[in-house]
């Protein structure tokens, strides 16, 4: 007989499967439908906490697909949406602490505010692989002095610059420093955008003392995370199974406040019944992360059932700033099927003796 996985339960000892039997209509749809037949027919979609616009951490039910779906996803979050980042630094004069290629590097990692969709990869227009145009390419400089004199510090202080506490006079240049500087028709093309900038502007770059200089060009380039990780457009993705608390039995009195106080992330409530005492209750089960506190001693088991939902996945993402979640989110899916039509030609060039580069449009 057909059957599924529904869940993980989770007792003191690893996580056990559970198996149950699969419906009528479940069989049916196994011989009848594709795998993707049946994803589309089960697939769900909810937003749990988004703030729209810019916010940069969105968390979203994915119900009804396999963990490779989710799997995917998260890879393709991490490595394979494209970003701009800073590619090559030009350093006309560094006389701070930090070697070149070190303040390269910082520079580097530094986000960028630039819609990728506006920027075509390098070698994509089909000009020379390294060389740069307005559409491949945005250019910022950092030009920033601390004076020996302080008589000759203009006022008000450059832009992106601040002196630290003390009597030093160390100057501390950070991101907001750097200037972008458009060519060609790149100001009309991002004047809709706000312009191109770093995505935060308190990012510490260097700190200069009294006669020390900084002259450099840095010129961004289009890239994903699979190239470097300065193009990864997140800070994390990551997804787990929902968790299901339930309680076997009615937990009342003592033991119900002994269970709320074992759960170090408060997913247990206490219910007052008025006269006939109080009885504890499972208020935020999602919160809760299987440490498996309130079953750990002898009984607890029989009283409290943990377990996860084989097919449904809390999926968090967290931008770093350039693109919102939701668009990355976008991004990702299309990616994914790019690579299931690119799978699919393939597989079809093969069946039918074609040459697979042939066979891509």
């Amino acid at each position: 007989m057909l059957g599924r996985v529904t869940k993980y339960r989770v007792k003191n000892d690893a996580p056990s499967e559970v198996f149950e039997a699969a419906s009528e209509q479940e069989r049916k749809d196994r011989l009848l439908l594709s795998y993707a037949e049946r994803v589309e027919k089960t697939l769900d979609v909810k937003a749990v906490q988004s703030g729209g616009g810019h916010t940069n951490e969105l968390v979203f039910d994915l119900v009804g697909v396999d963990a490779s779906i989710a799997n995917a996803l998260r890879r393709i979050l991490l490595a394979e949406v494209a970003t701009v980042a800073i590619e090559h630094v030009y350093m006309f004069m560094n006389s701070s602490i930090i070697h070149d290629e070190i303040l390269a590097h910082r520079l580097g990692l530094i986000p960028i505010m630039a819609n990728p969709r506006m920027f075509e990869f390098v070698g994509e227009e089909g000009g020379e692989q390294d060389e740069p145009t307005e559409f491949n390419t945005c250019v910022f400089k950092l030009e920033v002095k601390n004076p020996a004199d302080p008589a000759d510090m203009p006022d008000p202080m450059p832009t992106g610059t601040s002196y630290a506490a003390g009597p030093r006079r160390t100057m501390n240049v950070f991101s907001g420093a750097m200037e972008w500087c458009p060519h060609g028709d790149q100001v009309e093309r991002f004047e809709g955008e706000g312009g191109l900038r770093p995505v935060h502007d308190d990012i510490l770059i260097a700190k200069l003392r009294p006669g020390q200089e900084i002259v450099a060009e840095m010129h961004c380039r289009k890239g994903i995370g699979k190239d470097h990780a300065k193009f990864s457009p997140v800070a994390t993705a990551s997804y787990r199974l929902l968790p299901v608390v339930t309680l076997k039995e009615e937990v009342e009195g003592q033991e119900a406040e002994e269970l709320v106080a074992k759960c170090p992330l408060n997913v247990f409530d206490i219910e007052d019944l008025g006269g006939a005492g109080k009885r504890a209750k499972v208020a935020r089960p999602r919160d809760c992360t299987m440490c498996r506190e309130c079953i750990r001693e002898p009984g607890w088991s029989d009283k409290v059932s943990l377990s996860r939902v084989a097919d449904h996945f809390i999926f968090g993402i967290e931008s770093v700033g350039m693109l919102p979640p939701k668009e990355l989110l976008k991004d990702s899916i299309q990616v994914l099927r790019q690579k299931c039509d690119s799978m699919i030609a393939e597989v079809e060039a093969f069946e039918s003796g074609v040459d697979f580069d042939e066979a891509m449009p």
